[in-house]
């Protein structure tokens, strides 16, 4: 087939959205199939273009994909408004190099969530070239915002109501709409998408990689960051934004700062350096930043971990499932998630005893009461590997979607 892919984050970005679009894309090139892309530079999760690329001008790259390079606004400090005006300035760069795939005729466009700026040009050329459209959502951009009061007066304001419009008409307006939980699968038929145009499309973990890594390679990561051997590793790693709460890890450690236990956060966003402003204020010498960690020594990270925290704020929890779980299953760690019960990770937890250690978000007694839990747990999580072994194998994951996409 021909398959255009569409959307903002993309390959070589190490963490989230971009990392999963760019595994998909070389996969279905080595399918034989003939991709190309339209996506914009490097920048998350930084928040900064990347080296040898530019926001300002145009780009093309050839590979096992071609990748057209968008320019796109990218702020320093994210905040509502900025990030509307980043996301419609891609969404309106990319919209040119996009009709000119009209001449290609692409099979299949698949458009990625964020952004839903980008639907209605993912639509248009649907209808000239006569391709099928699919929405993938990874992230309900609106629930998202809602559920963290980004719209102003919630559910009932102008913006709200206006934003959600929009949602629907471009979920309910496209061929298939493909979404990475059973919980959010729901969501798109409660916001009117025909159940037979929903397909089930779950972030993947290649396990041989992370259930194949040796306490070795574990031991050396750790001397290399310069961790002390006998003590305790409580691991968050990703995404340092605002969705987190990652300020009640901060508030964990100060009641934990007479235990043997080091807290290690990797990563990058908008929010790393108030979280170390607040480590700093608070004098705590039981809590260590690094930066984001390539993806080779992705396994051994996860792996020198006794427990790995997978904090999101209230509200946030039901409309993005965090793709680092599918990693710290496949390594068969022991995680503590902060999540409500009726949430697709609440029921997780809930479904699968021994999974995962669920607790109440935004508590930082019950997170404090979580990691002390998973960390007398055995140091080899069977449930979560065999989970992992089970549903989430990379050439499984995508040879059942493109079988979908195919009928």
């Amino acid at each position: 087939m021909k398959i255009l892919v569409y959307g903002i984050n993309y390959s070589p970005e190490l963490t989230g959205i971009g990392k999963y679009t760019g595994e998909m894309v070389e996969w279905m090139a080595s399918q034989g199939h003939e991709v190309r892309v339209i996506t914009a530079p490097p920048y998350y999760p930084e928040w900064k273009v990347g080296e040898r690329y530019s926001s300002w001008r145009y780009r093309r790259e050839q590979g096992a994909a071609t990748v057209w390079r968008c320019p796109l606004y990218v702020p320093k400090q994210p905040s509502t408004l900025k990030r509307l005006i980043h996301l419609g300035s891609f969404a309106l760069s990319s919209f040119f190099p996009l009709m000119a795939q009209r001449r290609w005729k692409p099979d299949r466009i698949i458009g990625v969530v964020p952004t839903l700026f980008c639907t209605p040009g993912m639509r248009l050329l649907g209808k000239l070239s006569g391709a099928r459209t699919l929405l993938h959502i990874q992230d309900y951009e609106v629930d998202a915002m809602l559920g963290l009061g980004m719209a102003g007066k919630g559910k009932g304001g102008k913006v709200a109501k206006l934003a959600s419009a929009f949602e629907r008409n471009g979920l309910q307006n496209v061929d298939y709409v493909s979404t990475i939980s059973r919980s959010m699968m729901n969501k798109a038929r409660e916001k009117g998408v025909a159940a037979e145009k929903v397909i089930f499309f779950p972030n993947w973990s290649e396990v041989a990689r992370f259930r194949d890594v040796t306490p070795a390679d574990a031991a050396a990561l750790r001397a290399q960051l310069g961790l002390a051997g006998a003590q305790k590793i409580i691991l968050y790693s990703g995404n340092i934004g605002e969705k987190q709460g990652l300020e009640n890890v901060i508030e964990a450690a100060a009641q934990l700062s007479d235990k043997p236990w080091q807290f290690v956060i990797v990563g990058q966003g908008g929010g790393k350096a108030r979280l170390e402003k607040l480590a700093r204020e608070r004098g705590l010498h039981n809590i260590q930043f690094f930066p984001l960690q390539s993806y080779d020594a992705l396994p051994a990270l996860l792996k020198m971990a006794d427990c790995h925290l997978v904090v999101q704020k209230r509200g946030a929890a039901d409309a993005v499932l965090p793709s680092k779980l599918t990693n710290i299953l496949a390594v068969g760690g022991n995680a503590v998630i902060t999540a409500e019960s009726h949430t697709e990770l609440g029921q997780l937890c809930t479904d699968l005893p021994g999974i995962a250690v669920c607790v109440e978000p935004e508590s930082v007694p019950a997170l404090v009461a979580g990691i002390e839990h998973a960390l007398t747990m055995p140091a080899e999580n069977a449930v979560a590997r065999e989970y992992a072994e089970r549903t989430l194998e990379k050439e499984n994951v995508l040879s059942q979607f493109i079988a979908d996409i195919r009928e």
